[in-house]
């Protein structure tokens, strides 16, 4: 098994090893971006699972209405 890293694009593979300083640099930006999107996304899932929990407290504090 090779340890070279590979990665796709458009769907061409490429040996990171074999591309530019600087396109191995965009490949860099790429991966912590991905990375701190991902973060963000998990962020935005557990904040939205707490504003689902407000709400649902503030409903069982609020007055009764007849219907």
């Amino acid at each position: 098994m090779s340890n070279e890293q590979t990665l796709t694009i458009d769907g061409t593979e490429y040996n990171v090893a074999d591309l530019s300083e600087n396109a191995r640099t965009q490949v860099m930006n790429l991966r912590v971006t991905d990375q701190e999107i991902a973060r963000l996304q998990q962020q935005l899932a557990i904040h939205q699972t707490a504003r689902t929990a407000y709400a649902r407290a503030l409903s069982d504090e609020l007055p009764k209405t007849e219907q």
